[in-house]
């Protein structure tokens, strides 16, 4: 019963078979050839290479800001006058500290407590523009002259301590800045209109060479 039973689906089987391989053949060297490109892009895609380096995380602004206050920088003597019969007529003075470089013009007077009347930091820019400085960071309000590059202070501002909201100057020929203690320029008579001069000669003069 067995062997009756399987003999006439053992026929069918080979009949489909036969009838089959000529597409079963078609298909298997498409297959085949499929596979083989397959295998080929894969060795072409992983021999001697190695996978890009996943792209660095762009730093927060926050993890650019200084993190402490900046050791004094070097000080160089300026001089608050006017000019009567073209010549220079100082009132007051101060030594100034020089942020000339990006790091240290970003520092400022950030962390720093304790600002005495004689302290004073000079900001030189790099071009003249309408200046936007803020308090972030600084635990002591200042007060701040925008100064245009013929020396002359244009305007005076209150900054208030840990305002990030930029204080920005009216004009937009701007080239230095001058930080004091707050309410230094009304205390000393200094108001816009004033002139200031390095012990080297002019603001221009004296920083147009800088790095």
């Amino acid at each position: 019963m067995l062997a009756i039973c399987c003999r006439p689906i053992a026929v069918r089987v080979v009949k489909f078979v036969e009838i089959c391989r000529p597409l079963r053949q078609f298909g298997g060297v498409i297959f085949l050839r499929y596979c083989l490109l397959l295998l080929a892009a894969a060795v072409l895609a992983g021999c001697g290479q190695t996978p890009p380096p996943a792209p660095a995380r762009p730093k927060s602004q926050e993890n650019l800001l200084p993190k402490q206050a900046q050791p004094k920088l070097p000080t160089m003597k300026i001089f608050f006058g006017t000019f009567h019969d073209n010549r220079f007529h100082p009132l007051e003075s101060l030594d100034a500290e020089l942020a000339l470089s990006a790091r240290e013009e970003m520092t400022g007077m950030m962390f720093r407590t304790n600002i005495q009347e004689t302290d004073a930091m000079l900001f030189v820019l790099s071009e003249p523009q309408r200046a936007a400085f803020w308090m972030k960071n600084c635990p002591e309000s200042i007060s701040a002259a925008y100064i245009m590059p013929d020396g002359v202070i244009a305007e005076i501002h209150h900054l208030e301590q840990n305002d990030t909201n930029s204080v920005i100057a009216a004009s937009d020929n701007i080239l230095f800045v001058l930080e004091t203690k707050e309410g230094w320029f009304t205390r000393h008579h200094i108001a816009p209109g004033t002139v200031i001069r390095t012990e080297k000669g002019p603001l221009a003069e004296t920083f147009q060479r800088r790095p």
